[in-house]
């Protein structure tokens, strides 16, 4: 799959649109440092399970801001 990054500005534009943000850090970092309207689904916990509070009608912006 192909990786794309997106400006602050895109961002926005799709978030406004009804896009779902969602931070992959763990639980620690997520509280520490998030963006606003992000949901936490840590990488290491990642499965079918944790991924349904999404709305599979609506795109997704993943995103990891580790600078460790």
């Amino acid at each position: 799959m192909p990786r794309q990054v997106f400006s602050a500005r895109e961002v926005d534009e799709l978030m406004a649109a009804g896009a779902q943000l969602v931070d992959v850090l763990g639980p620690k970092e997520f509280a520490r440092d998030h963006l606003p309207g992000a949901v936490n689904l840590p990488l290491k916990a990642l499965d079918e399970e944790s991924a349904a509070v999404l709305d599979r009608g609506r795109p997704v912006i993943v995103y990891c801001n580790d600078f460790s």
